[in-house]
């Protein structure tokens, strides 16, 4: 091989390796999202969203755009004997690509995997007690994230979350949150956000709220949000969340300051569609 072919060679090597690592990906997505959206799914949202139809065109259109490629790129695994279906699939995604509507064109990169079960599934944990004895018990639960590119998910729960989108109480929402939490590397109730400067704040308002929500649960009150969300920091802004989308006029008004950095990291406003359906 003559020293011009070579290097002929290793700059076609070069460019298909730059294409593939930098504009591949983008590619990728765009072709996927000039796909024609089935109109029996856009249906489906609907009767899955009751807001739908009140959020703004622009928002109706990327939500299609994220579902269709969530729905590429995802696997969806039925467990315990549970049936995937169009309308299962279509309700998941809906909901996780809500939340992640101005996060990214590309929802959840990491995650590969959604596990559901038919009802709540049991799983194993180990615990070390104050002397470092660790013991072992089951716990029954409606979903979880980890941080391993997986979601899994009770249907049932899931099904039942959107009968009601007022409640606070969304499953889907709370293990997507800690999807978008994961994001940052680490699982603590901080995602990646939008600017350097907004740390400061996350830290102060989330801070103070978890506290407060704490000494809530502790008197047994029954705050607006979850008492869940004092388990600690990432529960609460997985809880936060569920509360953030689902009770948004009611978040606003006891609180506006949470209600308003999680507008701000979310970059959406639910308050404008979902009271107007409410």
């Amino acid at each position: 091989m003559t020293s011009t072919v070579a290097f002929i060679l290793l700059s076609v090597i070069f460019f298909l390796i730059i294409f593939y690592v930098v504009f591949w990906p983008r590619l990728r997505v765009k072709l996927i999202k000039q796909r024609e959206f089935p109109s029996d799914w856009a249906m489906t949202i609907e009767s899955i969203l009751p807001f739908y139809r009140n959020m703004p065109d622009i928002l109706q259109q990327r939500l299609r755009d994220l579902i269709q490629v969530f729905l590429t790129d995802k696997n969806f695994v039925g467990c315990a004997g549970q049936e995937i279906t169009d309308r299962l699939k279509l309700t998941v995604a809906s909901q996780a690509c809500l939340i992640a509507l101005n996060q990214s064109d590309n929802p959840y990169p990491q995650l590969r995997t959604i596990l559901v079960y038919p009802s709540t599934f049991v799983v194993t944990r180990q615990t070390a007690d104050e002397n470092g004895v660790v013991s072992t018990h089951n716990q029954a639960v409606l979903g979880e994230s980890w941080e391993q590119g997986k979601v899994v998910l009770a249907w049932d729960n899931v099904a039942h979350g959107v009968t009601d989108f007022t409640d606070g109480r969304n499953v889907v929402i709370h293990e997507f949150a800690h999807q978008l939490d994961h994001g940052s590397g680490a699982t603590n109730g901080a995602p990646l956000l939008h600017t350097s400067g907004a740390y400061k704040k996350w830290a102060q308002v989330l801070g103070n709220e978890f506290q407060n929500l704490q000494r809530q649960a502790a008197t047994g009150a029954e705050p607006l949000l979850d008492r869940y969300g004092a388990t600690n920091p990432a529960e609460f802004f997985a809880v936060a969340s569920e509360t953030f989308f689902e009770c948004p006029v009611a978040l606003r008004q006891h609180h506006q300051e949470l209600y308003e950095v999680l507008a701000e990291y979310y970059r959406l406003d639910p308050e404008n569609w979902l009271s107007s359906h409410n």
